[in-house]
């Protein structure tokens, strides 16, 4: 008879990443992961399909939280609203308690090619499906794909900046930070471009 482990999945993900950051995500193995944790390797894969999928567990959650904030966003908003909504939807996934699991995942995957590629394709698919949805509000494809890109790039930015040693500001705060400094860059080539004219 299968024994029920309450949080199973959460003390597993805790554990891997803890030998992820200190032996090496390669030199850790999916069974070492659940013995640490009195678990068995069997229960590991009830879970996950492999140790990768303890980094990115929960990515279909972080892409629906992008896509509410787009849906959410009045049907009178321009682009940049839009993802701005759709930025401050992600953000909220990403409270200041979760700053230090989300440091050291960071830090796991920096230090693997391949776990590198697997989260750019992740971001990828964000800006894809983001600009699928833009495109469905009415947008045409240079815009929509415009605006996903530029905020798949301040989301990429700002979580950066939120993962640094010493950060105190919040996603959200330093998300807003990001958007302002773009305002302020695409006004500064409005103006000069308008000067040239």
């Amino acid at each position: 008879m299968v024994r029920w482990e309450p949080g199973a999945r959460e003390r597993l993900q805790a554990a891997a990443l803890e030998l992820f950051a200190t032996r090496g995500f390669e030199q850790t193995t999916a069974a070492e992961i659940a013995q640490s944790v009195g678990l068995t390797e069997r229960t590991f894969f009830r879970h996950f399909s492999d140790k990768r999928e303890v980094l990115f567990y929960g990515q279909d959650l972080f892409l629906q939280a992008f896509l509410d904030g787009v849906d959410d966003a009045p049907a009178d908003a321009s682009p940049l609203e839009v993802v701005t909504a759709a930025l401050r939807s992600g953000a909220a996934l990403f409270p200041d308690e979760r700053r230090p699991y989300s440091r050291t995942r960071q830090a796991v995957i920096d230090s693997n090619p391949a776990l590198q590629e697997r989260e750019l394709h992740k971001l990828a698919g964000l800006v894809t499906a983001v600009t699928e949805t833009l495109r469905t509000r009415g947008l045409d494809e240079t815009a929509a794909t415009l605006a996903a890109e530029t905020g798949g790039t301040v989301f990429r930015i700002a979580f950066a900046q939120w993962i640094r040693e010493g950060e105190r500001r919040s996603l959200t705060e330093i998300t807003s930070a990001v958007l302002r400094e773009l305002l302020t860059l695409t006004g500064a080539a409005t103006g000069a471009a308008d000067e040239r004219r």
